[in-house]
């Protein structure tokens, strides 16, 4: 995929979605954050499912301090790995009464300092709230990257740090959107809907599979 291919890629994405969000639901950046380290190897439905009680009992972080590990746990059970989310969510809402004031930090260094955020997390977090254009790459956005020929690389570190150069600077801002939104509704693992795909035309994968393709036409 050439530098025009990669334009034309993000061009058709925001003339579908122009402003793209999370599908986790939250009201404030402490819930969104919360919601995020709890939908690790977990859907965003299911997360949903959990954080509309949880959050009616406990939406700040001193309100989850209170609740504690073993209160927090039954609200988050059918999560998967709810019982170490759950030491993680409890630890971060103290550390974060304790160390800003209650607030969420907004550097990378002090929210990866948190217990159970990562670079992923902090990404999301950078991005969704305070519209940093940071990628988190998680598997929808890895499998598109590759697949496609965006931006290839054997570790999502790799992919991100190739997408950050691959991804015109005017539509870095949503890219994590628009990409994370494309692999779980249209270029599915198992079975990618081409047929429905409004970048068929400029995927590498679909080339490399020789299926029919409609005219590649490129705006300028």
């Amino acid at each position: 995929m050439n530098d025009a291919q990669r334009r034309e890629m993000f061009r058709r994405f925001e003339a579908t979605a122009p402003a793209p969000t999370t599908e986790l639901e939250y009201e404030t950046p402490f819930q969104l954050l919360i919601a995020v380290i709890l939908s690790a190897q977990a859907t965003d439905v299911s997360v949903n499912r959990a954080t509309r009680r949880l959050f009616a009992v406990a939406p700040t972080p001193a309100t989850l301090r209170e609740l504690g590990v073993e209160g927090l746990k039954p609200f988050i059970a059918s999560i998967g790995l709810f019982n170490t989310k759950a030491v993680n969510v409890v630890a971060t809402s103290a550390a974060l009464l304790e160390q800003h004031a209650g607030e969420v930090p907004r550097t990378r260094e002090a929210l990866e300092a948190l217990p159970g955020v990562g670079r992923k997390t902090a990404n999301v977090v950078l991005n969704t709230v305070f519209g940093e254009p940071t990628i988190a790459v998680d598997t929808h956005i890895f499998r598109v990257s590759n697949r496609t020929g965006l931006a290839r690389g054997k570790t999502p570190r790799a992919v991100e740090d190739r997408l950050l150069k691959a991804v015109p600077k005017d539509y870095r801002q949503h890219a994590h959107h628009w990409l994370i939104l494309h692999g779980r509704y249209t270029c599915l693992a198992r079975r990618p809907a081409c047929e429905r795909c409004l970048i068929a035309n400029l995927c590498d994968w679909r080339r490399q599979q020789g299926l029919r393709l409609a005219p590649l036409l490129l705006t300028t």
